[in-house]
């Protein structure tokens, strides 16, 4: 299997269950680059407030976001995968303030599949009771976004190469 290096930092978003957590270590280590688990950046009272079955507000995530934000612009120029729902353009444009050159891989499917792919996990502190409010939150990309849509239907190694194909056809980033 060929690597490829890229100096994009690239963000792994979508709603829970779509796999951020599997593929984002997979991309990273096609990619050549680290690899950070954007659950990690959470506050212990973001994880609680999860654990309970409570969506977070928008006041929530901004700490969250902006240490992740923060780990995206230490990466620029350099490359990395980081994951994060990053669910609204707004909280898209927060990362973006911090690393510019972000390029999102959102990661989507149909509800039933990944409903059905978070039943089955285990040790994770998100239930799917809050899938409703993850999908009524998601904005999906714009076309002014950089980024791709990559469908999670296949397994984890389909998904990845997917992904890096789509990559490999955004512009680099200017360094």
């Amino acid at each position: 299997m060929e690597l490829t290096r890229t100096p994009h930092v690239v963000v792994v978003m979508g709603v829970a269950g779509t796999g951020k957590t599997t593929i984002g270590p997979l991309l990273a280590a096609r990619l050549g680059v680290p690899y950070a688990e954007g659950d990690d950046f959470h506050p212990p009272a973001n994880i609680a407030r999860m654990t309970a079955g409570t969506p977070l507000t928008d006041e929530d995530r901004w700490p969250w976001l902006d240490a992740i934000g923060r780990w995206a612009q230490e990466r620029a120029g350099l490359g990395g995968v980081v994951s994060s729902s990053a669910l609204k353009r707004g909280y898209r444009d927060r990362l973006r303030a911090a690393a510019p050159e972000v390029v999102f891989v959102h990661l989507t499917g149909d509800r039933a599949l990944i409903e059905d792919r978070m039943s089955q996990r285990q040790g994770h502190f998100m239930p799917a009771a809050l899938l409703d409010s993850q999908f009524a939150t998601l904005q999906p990309l714009q076309a002014d976004e950089a980024g791709v849509a990559v469908d999670v239907s296949d397994g984890p190694g389909e998904i990845t190469e997917r992904a890096v194909a789509a990559l490999r056809a955004l512009p680099q980033p200017s360094l």
